[in-house]
């Protein structure tokens, strides 16, 4: 009778003991979500996704990128803000796809003599490998922007080196070119990625001004574009502007020579400072 009362006693002690393992394993995940925390390279990185921006200061000087984001962003060897002293502006483009502008923008680029960066997906260099040819043979910096365009913090480590090798093997294949530089889609990151592509030998650039331009069925004026954008020039900017704007192809040539008249000098992210 003792026996079997003991035997009772034990199934209650081990159901309870499971059940409390049980809560305890729930807490710990609660604590700590997957989509904050992914296993890499034996330790653990932050996964917060964060989503590039910044407020302008519409008064030349450089506009506030968020301090700890900057941190984060320059401890793991990229760059989004140049030397504050130094009227330079490196110009950047976003190409995820030819709009039919392109080759007008590097008409213009020549005329005037400022080199740029693009920033390129698998699906352009694919459909309009010409045009990244002349891109280089105009001494053109072309970045990655990976194969697909897919959210980095979204996709795991693996994932990751498959959507930036495969376009920088890409690249090297069809031109003897090795890309050094990323722009990572959608302006979004964290931690865990600037790791993973800065140990693929690779420069996150974010960008110091950008704005609603890439929308092709919502164009701003010309007028309000060329306003917005001289109105934010500031030393050390990276500028972006996306290549299938309509608006953009049109004013860059007036928006070029205003920056210069204005002491401005556009620099190449390979003489960055």
């Amino acid at each position: 009778m003792y026996i079997k009362k003991a035997k009772r006693n034990f199934k209650k002690i081990s159901i309870i003991a499971v059940l409390t393992i049980s809560i305890l394993t729930l807490s710990i995940l609660t604590m700590n979500p997957q989509e904050n925390y992914i296993e890499t390279s034996s330790k653990i990185e932050n996964n917060k996704k964060i989503g590039w921006g910044i407020k302008r200061s519409n008064t030349h000087e450089q506009p506030d990128v968020g301090k700890e984001n900057q941190k984060l962003l320059e401890e793991n060897n990229g760059i989004c803000l140049g030397n504050p002293d130094k009227k330079y502006i490196y110009l950047t483009f976003d190409e995820g796809y030819e709009a039919g502008y392109t080759s007008q923008i590097l008409d213009t680029l020549k005329q005037n003599n400022v080199k740029a960066t693009f920033f390129i997906t698998a699906h352009y260099v694919n459909t309009q490998e010409e045009l990244v040819k002349r891109m280089l043979d105009e001494g053109h910096i072309v970045g990655n922007h990976t194969v697909n365009h897919k959210s980095l913090p979204e996709i795991s480590d693996e994932e990751i080196k498959k959507e930036v090798m495969g376009l920088h093997q890409a690249i090297y294949e069809k031109f003897n070119y090795e890309m050094k530089y990323i722009r990572p889609p959608k302006g979004e990151f964290s931690e865990r990625t600037l790791k993973v592509t800065n140990s693929l030998g690779y420069k996150n650039v974010m960008w110091s001004f950008a704005y609603q331009d890439w929308d092709e069925k919502k164009q701003p004026s010309e007028e309000e574009a060329k306003k917005r954008i001289l109105d934010n020039i500031h030393n050390g900017e990276i500028m972006l502007l996306h290549g299938n704007s309509k608006t953009n192809t049109n004013i860059l040539d007036s928006i070029i020579k205003e920056i210069k008249e204005q002491g401005y000098e556009f620099k190449s992210l390979d003489e960055w400072e």
